[in-house]
């Protein structure tokens, strides 16, 4: 692919690990499985049966995981040392004192290496300490997901399924959670000899973490491809400046943490009830670990609706104008709860922006400490959020099409269906 040169294919004796026994085992496991998403499932169906020899294992390369054999000179058997150690046939000289078979005293240790996925294929068994922590390999396995790319679906994946079933007997984890491509701005897969490779320290480096983990997450659902360019990450970093300028507007008004759901005004009840059901598509989203789902709800509910509509209706009673104090602190109430509320949405994807202003709002310890409450029992007013939306934004409209300023007055009719918000939406666009 990169050099375009012919290849001369020349048989050779290699080590082979057996895997065509196994189809079987590997099939039911491959059904077994949790997949997220599910359509990637087919990916190692298909590789498993498409399999028709066994795997060579054994590669003549340098830098590799060297293969632990030493083979008698005289008869040629090959000679397999204690486990505990890391052998390197090539150079060590061999721990036996004589051949098993002949007696022999001379050995020739092995130049080979293993394929990279023979070692990379038992991870899982190395970090639940197999063969090495009896008690704790016990309580950690079988572990409980892979992340992965679906490129390596029938290779890192189908290895790991193979080799730890054939040292365990058990399936290694619960599930698989596999993600598309991240390709460039066109589509196409990135390249060096394309030139089309875009390098994300540069794009950390000017937009922050945050921002290129927000992009990530938010740029497609998963298991799907994502495009990738600088635009994009950009466009990431815009909202965090929302999130940030939102939340500077709303620490200037004291916390209420506790306050009377019967003594909310109408459009608290509106926006609390969006909340409830961005809450629970959020979580929703984290529990299949498909973080687009958090990552756009979020953005749409922070920007389109808490941000767009609800502070601009609420600003004059926040700042106590033409509201009693009651109402005020309803207001104040309403604000922090879905600030709060939303930092905590957020922190899994944007750790650093929400923990720093967490610190500076909500106290000493860091928002990742805290926990997502089990739900939100708000009342639902959500037949409103439409009727909301086009009434504020037909104002808006029409304000711009006359050549006036959102602060000049306008004479409107609230819609009938609209009356319970009249008196914010009145001091919202300065209806006459």
């Amino acid at each position: 692919e990169r050099t375009h040169n012919p290849i001369e294919i020349i048989p050779m004796q290699e080590i082979y690990l057996k895997q065509l026994e196994f189809k079987e085992e590997m099939l039911k496991i491959a059904n077994e499985l949790e997949f997220l998403p599910e359509f990637h499932r087919q990916l190692l169906i298909n590789w498993i049966n498409s399999i028709t020899k066994d795997w060579p294992i054994s590669r003549r390369r340098y830098y590799a995981t060297e293969i632990p054999i030493w083979y008698c000179k005289k008869c040629g058997k090959p000679h397999v040392p204690k486990p505990g150690k890391y052998y390197r046939p090539w150079m060590e000289k061999a721990p036996f004192e004589k051949c098993e078979v002949c007696n022999s005293t001379e050995f020739i240790g092995e130049t080979r290496t293993f394929d990279t996925w023979f070692d990379s294929s038992i991870t899982p068994l190395f970090i639940s300490r197999f063969m090495r922590d009896e008690d704790f390999f016990k309580k950690v396995f079988p572990v409980t997901v892979r992340p992965q790319g679906k490129d390596i679906v029938r290779t890192w994946l189908y290895y790991t399924l193979l080799r730890c079933y054939q040292l365990t007997g058990k399936r290694v984890f619960q599930k698989a959670w596999i993600t598309g491509y991240c390709v460039d701005e066109k589509g196409e897969k990135m390249s060096k000899s394309k030139g089309n490779v875009i390098d994300p320290v540069p794009l950390i480096q000017k937009y922050g973490a945050d921002a290129f983990r927000f992009w990530g997450a938010s740029e497609s659902s998963l298991g799907f491809d994502f495009r990738a360019s600088e635009k994009r990450v950009e466009n990431a970093s815009k909202f965090i400046t929302k999130l940030w300028n939102v939340a500077r507007y709303v620490s200037q008004f004291p916390v209420v943490e506790s306050f009377e759901e019967n003594k909310l005004l109408p459009s608290d009840k509106w926006i609390l009830s969006e909340l409830k059901r961005t809450y629970d598509k959020c979580l929703e989203g984290y529990k299949s670990l498909n973080f687009f789902i958090p990552a756009t709800e979020a953005r749409e509910f922070l920007w389109n609706l808490f941000a767009a509509h609800y502070i601009e209706m609420v600003k004059k009673r926040a700042y106590g104008e033409g509201f009693n104090e009651e109402e005020q602190k309803a207001a104040w109430y309403t604000l922090h709860k879905v600030m709060k509320t939303l930092l905590k949405l957020l922190a899994p994807i944007i750790p650093f922006v929400t923990d720093f202003i967490w610190m500076k709002m909500y106290g000493k310890e860091s928002i990742h400490t805290q926990l997502f409450e089990e739900k939100l029992g708000f009342e639902d007013f959500s037949s409103y959020t439409q009727k909301i939306v086009e009434f504020n934004s037909t104002v808006w409209k029409g304000k711009k099409d006359r050549g006036l300023s959102l602060k000049d007055s306008i004479k409107v009719e609230i819609p009938k269906e609209l009356k319970i918000f009249e008196k914010e939406l009145k001091l919202m666009h300065n209806i006459e």
